[in-house]
C-alpha cells in the first residue's frame, strides 16, 4: 500500500526547495503606472494571465496583484525544458520512497510538483498571489480534488489560489475546500446562472466568466462578429453577485476571465478582478481610455449576423437567472450537501426541469467537444441548443475542460519522456 502521506510530505519538500518567501513585502522595485491607478480606482483588482516570468516582468507594477496559470500555460513553460532536471530528481524521489506506484500516479504527483514550483518562483518573484490549478484527471472525483487541493493550500496559504473545476464533482470540492479555509479560484465559468450557484452553492473567494470564448464562440461560427456577448454574460454576472453580496449571502468575488484585447478593460471597468494576458494588458498601456468609468450597470448590444437570434444557441443561458432556477438551487441549499454525489447535484437539476444546467454528457458527446477543440462547432450542437436541451455555458464549460485536458496530456507526456 502507498504511504500517501510520505509522498505528500516529499512533493512538498521538492516544491519548496529553494524558495524564499517576500514575507508580504511590497517594496520589491515595482513602478507605479497611473493608468492602471485609474482602473483600480473603480475598484477593480489587476490580474496577469500568465506563467511566463519574462513576459509578466516587463509589465508587472504596483498595481498588479496576482497571477493565474492554468494546465495551459503550465504546459507551455513545461515545454521550454526549464525543470527537466526537477522531474527525473521528483521520479528518482518518489520511486524510492513508494517503489510500488504505477507510472498514472507517479506522473500525477511530479505534475503537482511542477505546478507548485513553478507557481511559488512567481510568487518569490512578484510577491503576488497564484491561481494554480488541479489536474484535470481530479475533474470528476470529489475526494481527490480536496485532497490535493489541500495539499496546493499547504505550500502556501499566504498566496495560493485553488483553482478548482465547473463540474458536478468541482462543485462539492470546492465546497468543501472553502469550508476548511481554503480560497477557491473557482473556473470554466460562463454564464451568470452558473456563477449565481456557485456562489450560492459553494461559496468559493472566486468564480469567473470566459468572455473571450463565448465571444470566439459566435465569431467563428459566424453567429455574429463577436462582439460583446462576453462582456454582455459578465457585467449580467457582476450585477447578480452584487445584490448577492449585498443580501450578504455570499463573498464571492467575480473574475473576468479570458480577456482578448486592451479595449476590453475599459469595457469592463469596475469588475471586481480583470486577469489579462500580457498582450491585452501591453494593449491598454499603449492606447489607454482617455475617460473611466464604471460599466457594471452597462447590458451592451451584441451583433448578430442576419436571420440569426438568440434563441438559435440557447444564448440566454448566459445572463438570465430566472426565479424558477433560484428555487431550484434554495432547495438544494435545504438538502444536506456534504453527503452528495456529484450524480446527487446533477439529478437535482435534471428532476427540477433543468437538465440542461449540468447534461449527463455521453461518452460521444465528450470526444465530440474535444475534436472541436476550444471552441464548439455550432452546426454539431445547434438542435441541442436550439431546443435547450443543453446549456450554451454548460457546452462551452465542456469544450474548456476539454481543451485544457488536451493540454494536460501534452504536460504529463514529457514527463513520461523523462521518467
Amino acid at each position: 500500500m502507498i504511504d500517501t502521506e510520505a509522498i505528500a510530505e516529499l512533493a512538498y519538500d521538492l516544491a519548496r526547495h529553494d524558495f524564499s518567501h517576500p514575507s508580504g513585502r511590497r517594496d520589491v522595485g515595482f513602478r507605479e503606472k497611473p493608468i492602471w491607478q485609474k482602473v483600480r480606482a473603480l475598484g477593480t483588482r489587476l490580474w496577469l494571465d500568465t506563467g511566463d516570468i519574462d513576459e509578466a516582468d516587463a509589465l508587472w507594477c504596483c498595481e498588479f496583484e496576482a497571477l493565474t496559470t492554468n494546465n495551459t500555460l503550465l504546459n507551455k513553460e513545461i515545454q521550454k525544458g526549464l525543470y527537466d532536471d526537477l522531474v527525473r530528481e521528483a521520479a528518482e524521489a518518489i520511486r524510492r520512497t513508494a517503489p510500488e506506484i504505477d507510472e498514472r500516479e507517479l506522473v500525477l504527483e511530479i505534475a503537482f510538483i511542477l505546478n507548485a514550483r513553478h507557481a511559488l518562483r512567481l510568487v518569490e518573484r512578484f510577491d503576488a498571489h497564484v491561481s494554480v490549478e488541479l489536474h484535470t484527471d481530479l475533474g470528476h472525483d470529489v475526494e481527490r480534488s480536496v485532497a490535493y487541493g489541500r495539499r496546493y493550500f499547504d505550500i502556501c496559504p499566504e498566496r495560493f489560489y485553488v483553482k478548482v473545476p465547473l463540474t458536478p464533482a468541482g462543485l462539492l470540492a470546492a465546497r468543501k475546500l472553502g469550508q476548511e479555509g481554503v480560497p477557491v479560484n473557482f473556473t470554466l465559468g460562463f454564464s451568470a446562472r452558473q456563477n449565481y450557484a456557485i456562489a450560492l452553492l459553494a461559496q468559493p473567494r472566486f468564480v469567473n466568466v470566459f468572455m473571450g470564448r463565448l465571444n470566439a464562440f459566435v465569431a467563428d461560427n459566424r453567429l455574429g462578429d463577436g462582439r460583446n456577448i462576453g462582456e454582455k454574460a459578465t457585467l449580467a454576472t457582476q450585477r447578480m453577485l452584487v445584490e448577492l453580496r449585498d443580501a450578504r449571502r455570499t463573498r464571492s468575488l467575480l473574475i473576468g476571465a479570458s480577456v482578448r484585447e486592451g479595449a476590453q478593460v475599459a469595457a469592463l471597468a469596475g469588475l471586481d478582478v480583470l486577469t489579462m494576458p500580457p498582450k491585452a494588458a501591453a494593449q491598454y498601456e499603449e492606447a489607454p481610455s482617455a475617460e473611466l468609468s464604471s460599466q457594471v450597470q452597462t447590458d451592451p448590444a451584441v451583433p448578430l449576423a442576419e436571420g440569426v437570434s438568440f434563441e438559435d444557441f440557447n444564448a440566454g443561458t448566459l445572463w438570465d437567472v430566472p426565479q424558477v432556477l433560484k428555487d431550484c438551487i434554495e432547495g438544494l441549499l435545504q438538502e444536506d450537501m456534504d453527503t452528495m454525489t456529484p450524480e446527487d447535484v446533477r439529478s437535482h437539476f435534471a428532476r427540477r426541469g433543468f437538465a440542461d444546467f449540468l447534461p449527463d454528457w455521453s461518452p460521444e458527446d465528450v470526444r465530440t467537444a474535444a475534436g472541436d477543440g476550444k471552441i464548439p462547432v455550432f452546426t454539431t450542437w445547434k438542435e441541442r441548443l436550439s431546443k435547450g436541451a443543453i446549456g450554451l455555458d454548460a457546452l462551452l464549460n465542456l469544450s474548456a475542460f476539454e481543451a485544457f485536458s488536451a493540454d494536460q496530456r501534452a504536460l504529463d507526456d514529457r514527463i513520461r519522456s523523462l521518467i
